[in-house]
């Protein structure tokens, strides 16, 4: 089972060529999202990476959680289910539009 993992702390320099180097020294990156500004395209600082088995993923928090790349400590850990956001209640007003 493919296990995803949230990598934090990263430095914006970080490349995904990089992390998958890096990740790929525990077992098979079964895929690697490097989050991106979608206007400047600079990395955010935070990744995803999807391990091909629990047990790869296991070690691969093991090893580099708090591990050093490229100058910052990363932060890796199981990554958490995206919650569900409440919907905005805007309503298209601005605050220049108020009486």
């Amino acid at each position: 089972m493919v296990k995803r993992l949230f990598v934090g702390s990263l430095s914006y320099s970080t490349t995904s060529a990089q992390l998958e180097e890096l990740f790929s020294q525990v077992g098979k990156v079964a895929s690697l999202n490097l989050i991106t500004d979608k206007y400047s395209g600079q990395s955010k600082g935070f990744a995803f990476v999807e391990m091909s088995t629990d047990e790869e993923a296991d070690k691969a928090i093991a090893k580099f959680n708090n591990f050093e790349l490229d100058g910052r400590k990363m932060v890796v850990n199981v990554a958490r289910p995206k919650e569900d956001r409440p919907q905005s209640q805007d309503r298209g007003y601005s605050r220049s539009n108020r009486w």
